[in-house]
């Protein structure tokens, strides 16, 4: 082998070539860095490491190339050298032989390897072969086995359904018994305890009646101690009668003295025919007020329950309905109503003119009467007749409860009591709102005074002023205007309503009728009846259905006969008779049976403006002179205190064709009415051993308070001391002195002619 020579290295520099930086380098730089005081650094120094590192890598770069020159040799190192290659190509050799054997080696080895590897393979091969088919026969007994374990399965839950079925059967009727029981239980607990609730209520009211009958007998105790002590006081009274008649004998002749006696007789008797008539007109008058009540005081309730056109408006539905129908509303509308009827008879009565007959719209808004079941008794069926008739001909109210709140509910909620919004709707709610104000407007004058009540609050003192100089001549803040204008109201309002109400009663009775044939057929088609009503299979489920419909038909039919009477039962009838025919022929003929719809006639024809027919309107004076129902007149004593309070300057008003005879002729039948009420009150009272004059002293005391109300201050103290009360009493029952009455009466009746005068000036 020759000798080797040695290669040179050349690496060239390149300016401006991107080389990465060598850690040591980098280190070197961070260390300087760090070492330099922390602070940074600036371009010249960088540019001076820079170009001192370049300067290093290049004295570097030389060295290495030094290095590798070939360098002149000597001859003895040639020699040595020629020894070194023989050395190493022998060993050469010697490694490539080594290197060989290795190779063979090797080479068996990996055949060796070889014969085990496809020698294992084909047991791996054998061996899946063999777990394959094993694996197969296994999967198959399984399958098998999965097969028998589901049939088992369904076979046991098939079993265990049927028994948790025959256990639920059996837990059912236990259940079913032990209610049965529990029911029979109760029913004998509740029979007991009604017993005994019986038998305590028995008691109590045993104890009850003592304890009524020992309270009685402790009143009836107290009562004669109570009597005996007044007798007692009486006899010490009696004692002092002397010494306060002396002064009432002075106290008479001063006044006498005074004022100066009567100048004759016919003044006298003139006197005593005004005191009759102030004590019988104050004696109608508090019957009047007692009896009937006067219509402020049924118009203040009214007003309490806050039921007016501004109020209803802001309510809800429920509550609205809640606030209409409770009893206090219902009873305190009605009386108010009530009177409003009567003082309109008496109005009409006074002016000799007759309102707006109306009763062929209030019968259509009457309740049909429900006939009474037949009773096997004759007598009872007779004695059940005669109320009926009574019942026929009372007369309807004029002023309808239900018709008249119901303005309320169209007023305050349109949307739900209206159920569309056509001509005739809108005509309903323009006249109940008109209605309600006309009412309200009345109330108010009731409450208020006529003048009060149509003057705006708007108004200043000069408008006011000129308002109280022109009360006579306003006409329409009247009551009487404003009943009149109230009646004419409620007419056009109620031949709204009727209108509209026999439109709603039409649609729902055709509605009940159709539900009714509908019924009829699905009850003929399920039963399967024949022609003469019977069928020849009735199982007890198709008898129930039998008994449902006719109880369905009995309470369809009450509600028909309610809205329409006899007429639509009539109706239904017929129907119902024209269903069966078409079922029946529809079955004979084979066809399909259609829907049943009920031709159901109107109860009250309306043509296409929505009113009503003149024949239904206007009502001909034969009806009305053969009505059943005459108007009730007032009688004297009510037209006179209704002339009194509401006309004008308290004058009784008479006829257009001869005030002044009617009037005269009014007045002497008041006259005697009052004269012969009064003298047979006195004479009923002061009759028998023991007279009672309770009634002239209240009477006494009631004008005595009147006259302290209406006299000046300087009045009030003679009023107390020349009517006293207890001496009066005392004369009166010693059964001495009766003038002294007559005397005090003439007094009053005097003062009463001065303060009225005073009064009128």
């Amino acid at each position: 082998m020759g000798v080797r020579e040695p290669v040179a290295m050349e690496i060239p520099v390149e300016e401006g070539a991107a080389t990465r930086v060598p850690p040591r380098i980098r280190r070197r730089l961070l260390d300087g860095r760090t070492s330099g005081g922390g602070g940074p650094a600036s371009a010249e120094e960088i540019d001076a490491k820079l170009k001192e590192a370049d300067h290093r890598r290049q004295q570097f770069y030389d060295w290495l190339s030094c290095k590798a020159r070939k360098k002149p040799r000597s001859t003895s190192w040639s020699s040595q050298e020629e020894d070194y290659g023989q050395c190493l190509e022998a060993k050469l050799q010697a490694a490539e032989q080594k290197r060989l054997s290795f190779l063979a080696k090797a080479q068996n080895r990996l055949a060796k390897l070889d014969e085990l590897r496809q020698a294992a393979k084909n047991d791996v091969e054998m061996r899946i072969e063999k777990e394959k088919e094993e694996l197969e026969t296994r999967v198959e007994t399984r399958v098998r086995q999965a097969q028998e374990n589901r049939m088992r399965l369904l076979h046991a839950d098939m079993q265990r359904r049927a028994a948790l079925k025959e256990r639920t059967e059996r837990s059912l009727m236990q259940k079913v018994t032990s209610e049965s029981k529990y029911t029979e239980r109760v029913r004998s607990a509740i029979l007991e305890k009604r017993a005994a609730a019986e038998k305590k209520r028995l008691a109590l009211l045993e104890a009850e009646k003592r304890k009524a009958h020992a309270r009685l007998m402790h009143i009836q105790r107290a009562a004669m101690t109570v009597s005996s002590q007044r007798e007692a006081e009486r006899i010490k009274l009696k004692e002092l009668l002397e010494t306060k008649l002396q002064r009432a004998k002075r106290k008479r002749a001063e006044y006498l003295k005074r004022r100066g006696g009567p100048c004759s007789s016919a003044h006298a008797d003139y006197i005593k025919h005004a005191d009759f008539l102030s004590r019988k007109l104050a004696r109608c008058w508090r019957s009047f007020v007692k009896s009937r009540k006067t219509t402020l005081a049924l118009s203040q309730p009214y007003d309490a329950l806050g039921i007016n056109e501004k109020s209803v408006k802001s309510m809800p539905f429920e509550e609205l309905a809640m606030l209409i129908g409770s009893p206090t509303a219902l009873e305190a509308t009605k009386a108010l109503l009530d009177q409003f009827e009567r003082r309109l008879t008496l109005c009409q009565s006074a002016s000799s003119s007759s309102a707006e007959n109306i009763d062929h719209l209030l019968k259509r808004l009457a309740t049909p009467k429900r006939k009474a079941p037949p009773s096997r008794d004759g007598r009872t069926r007779v004695a059940a007749k005669r109320p009926a008739r009574t019942s026929e001909t009372s007369r309807l109210s004029r002023y309808s409860l239900r018709v008249v709140l119901c303005a309320y509910m169209i007023l305050a909620h349109p949307s739900a009591v209206l159920s569309g919004d056509g001509e005739q709707e809108k005509l309903l709610m323009e006249s109940a709102a008109n209605f309600v104000t006309e009412f309200e407007l009345l109330v108010k004058t009731i409450l208020e005074g006529p003048v009060r009540a149509s003057r705006q609050p708007s108004l200043d003192a000069a408008e006011s002023s000129s308002y109280q100089k022109s009360d006579d001549v306003a006409g329409q803040s009247k009551f009487k205007t404003r009943l009149v204008n109230f009646d004419k109201a409620w007419c056009t309002y109620l031949y709204r309503f009727v209108v509209w109400k026999v439109k709603d009663a039409r649609s729902l009775e055709g509605d009940l009728v159709r539900a009714a044939c509908k019924l009829e057929l699905s009850m003929m088609q399920t039963c399967k009846l024949t022609a003469d009503g019977r069928s020849h299979n009735l199982t007890h489920d198709m008898k129930a259905i039998q008994k449902q419909v006719s109880d369905d038909h009995k309470l369809l039919r009450e509600k028909v006969q309610h809205l329409s009477g006899d007429a639509g039962i009539e109706r239904m009838d017929s129907a119902l008779s024209d269903a069966r025919s078409k079922f029946f022929e529809a079955k004979e003929n084979g066809s399909p049976l259609a829907t049943p719809v009920a031709n159901v006639s109107t109860p009250l024809s309306i043509n296409s403006s929505g009113k009503l027919p003149p024949s239904e309107v206007n009502v001909s004076s034969e009806t009305a002179s053969s009505s059943t129902s005459p108007v009730n007149l007032p009688t004297e004593n009510e037209q006179m205190v209704n002339e009194m309070l509401h006309e004008d300057g308290g004058a009784i008003a008479g006829n257009s064709n001869d005030a002044h005879t009617i009037e005269k002729d009014f007045q002497d039948k008041v006259k005697e009415s009052m004269e012969k009420a009064f003298w047979d009150v006195v004479t009923d009272s002061m009759r028998g051993d023991k007279p009672d004059y309770s009634q002239l002293i209240n009477l006494v005391k009631e004008v005595r308070d009147s006259l302290h109300d209406l006299a000046p201050k300087g009045w009030k103290e003679e009023i107390y001391e020349n009517i006293d009360l207890e001496i009066l009493s005392q004369v009166l029952e010693s059964g001495s002195q009766a003038q002294y009455l007559g005397q005090i009466l003439l007094w009053i009746w005097s003062e009463s002619c001065l303060l009225l005068q005073r009064m009128m000036r």
